[in-house]
Order: C-alpha cells, then sequence, then structure tokens
C-alpha cells in the first residue's frame, strides 16, 4: 500500500472535519475500533427503523437532522439533545436521527481525528432485502495488522443485527455483502447481476441509472467529499434513465474500471474527478426537499 494513500485518507476533509473545541472531546474517545463504533452507535439512531425498531417517533421538528452534512454539525446536534460527552450512549430517544450516511461519515471522521485512515464508501448491501441490493454506505478502515481495507458497518448495533440477513461480522463486512458501485456496474454490465435488483426498497427507484450514480458518489468520497445519499449533482443520470446512449455507458464503463482498483490508480482518481465534471459543484440537489443547496468545500 502506497503511503501516501493512506496519509491522505488518515486526515479530514471538509464534511469530517471537527472543529478545534470538538477535537479535544473526540481524541479523548478509545482509538480501539470495536469501541469507536459502540461510540456511533450510542449517539446515532435511524430515522427509517426508529419507530418499529426502537419505539421511538422521530417528531417532524427534527425532520432537519437527517440533512446535516457536516461531522462538526453531526457533533453540535448530539449534544444537543443530550450534552453528555460522546463517549456517554445515550437513550433511543435522545439519539441524533439519520440514515446510513451519518453513522458512516461519524465514525470516518473520528477515525480520522485519530491519524486512522478511513473512508467512506457508497455501494449496495446484499442484507437488507433478500434478493436485492439496498442503497447504502459505509466505512472502510485500513486495518494495519492485515494489510488491508476493512469494511465496517457502524450503523448495525445489536438490535439491528438480530435481523435474520445479518449472518457476517459487521466490523469485516464481506465483499460479496456490500458491493462497491464498480463491483455491482461490471457485474451488470456482464449480466452477471440484474440491474433492475440495485435501488431503494420503496418506490420505482431501481437500475443501473442508480448503479451510475452510485458511482459518482463514490468517486467523490474517494475526493473526501462525502454527500447525502439523496444528494444529485451534474453528471449523474435522471432518474429511470435507460441507459442506452452508448457514450454515457462508456463513460461509466471508464469510471468503473478506475474504481475498482482506488489505491493502485490514486492519482488518476483524483485527476478524473477534477477533470470530467463530476466533481461536486457550488450547489447540489437535496432529492428529497426537492431544491439546491449551497455546498462549501472549504475547510472550517
Amino acid at each position: 500500500m502506497n503511503q501516501n494513500v493512506l496519509n491522505y485518507y488518515a486526515t479530514p476533509g471538509r464534511f469530517t472535519t471537527f472543529t478545534a473545541a470538538q477535537l479535544n472531546e473526540v481524541r479523548a474517545l478509545p482509538d480501539d475500533l470495536p469501541a469507536l463504533v459502540r461510540v456511533v452507535q450510542g449517539v446515532l439512531i435511524h430515522s427509517f427503523v426508529a419507530d418499529f425498531m426502537y419505539g421511538v417517533h422521530i417528531p417532524e421538528t427534527r425532520e432537519g437532522e437527517a440533512h446535516l452534512r457536516y461531522a462538526h454539525e453531526l457533533f453540535d446536534g448530539i449534544h444537543a439533545l443530550n450534552p453528555a460527552p460522546l463517549a456517554s450512549p445515550r437513550p433511543p430517544e435522545q439519539r441524533l436521527s439519520g440514515v446510513c450516511h451519518h453513522f458512516a461519515k461519524l465514525l470516518t471522521a473520528i477515525l480520522r481525528a485519530k491519524d486512522i485512515p478511513a473512508r467512506m464508501r457508497y455501494g449496495f448491501g446484499a442484507y437488507f432485502n433478500a434478493g436485492y441490493f439496498e442503497d447504502h454506505s459505509l466505512c472502510e478502515v485500513w486495518d494495519g495488522t492485515l494489510q488491508r481495507w476493512r469494511l465496517v458497518d457502524p450503523q448495525f448495533d445489536e438490535v439491528w443485527q438480530q435481523s435474520p440477513l445479518v449472518k457476517h461480522d459487521v466490523l469485516d463486512v464481506p465483499r460479496d455483502q456490500f458491493l462497491t458501485p464498480a463491483a455491482a456496474w461490471q457485474a451488470c454490465r456482464s449480466g452477471t447481476l440484474d440491474a433492475a435488483r440495485f435501488g431503494i426498497i420503496t418506490g420505482d427507484m431501481r437500475g443501473l441509472w442508480f448503479i451510475a450514480g452510485n458511482l459518482v458518489k463514490d468517486l467523490a468520497a474517494l475526493n473526501k467529499i462525502e454527500l447525502l445519499q439523496w444528494d444529485t449533482w451534474r453528471g449523474m443520470p435522471p432518474s429511470n434513465d435507460d441507459m442506452q446512449d452508448k457514450k454515457t455507458l462508456a463513460r461509466f464503463d471508464a469510471l468503473a474500471e478506475l474504481l475498482q482498483e482506488p489505491d493502485a490508480k490514486f492519482a488518476q482518481l483524483q485527476a478524473y474527478y477534477a477533470t470530467q465534471e463530476l466533481d461536486v459543484p457550488e450547489r447540489v440537489f437535496n432529492a428529497l426537499r426537492r431544491h439546491l443547496e449551497n455546498i462549501h468545500l472549504e475547510k472550517i
């Protein structure tokens, strides 16, 4: 592994930076990965399952929590609900409401604050809905002992792990249980897997166009620009695009090939992001709120 790559992912980006005041508390957290995952699980709750899995109703007045994009905002939001240190688990009703993105981002930010190489990865989980690959993001952490990246799913606390679909180690998710967009794209393009099984469980939000959108998000995340699951910007196909245009397919074929080896092709990946009009602009479209929102790409 190129040490420059590890150094890059061991330092925070714009969306994984804490303020100077917040860093003291973050750096005081334990260093081992399982303990840090438990910290994240103790301060966040998944808004989609809060009611039926935890018995917690998230009021509409807290809807904005799921749209927080920055680690320092997550930190402030967590403490606004309960001022106790991060290391103190909250009861479910006092946890910040979000989705997989927020679990992965907070863990990534904490690890980087501790100089541990980590990065968010967008892709598809095979362990939500049997036979389908659901839109998901998690954290990829460098394991110096094993000399490889581990996929870590901090969303899956003890409650989630009671699901019969979760039969794997959530701190080292097998690569056939979480498919990166590149792996999904190439499998569907070759006919090995069906693109109609990739996307979101509700609504008609599945297909090759959805995988292409996650390719762009994964490219941005590997450049330390980690946006919400429902953010969209230039270069992504429109919803339900039939993906028949040969130039479009060739473009995403090339991107998938590049993202299959993000470490070996690290310099190419960064250059591609900067030059192919896939980089995140100053405003992105929040598809849930149905409007454009400003993005501040500079560090705090």
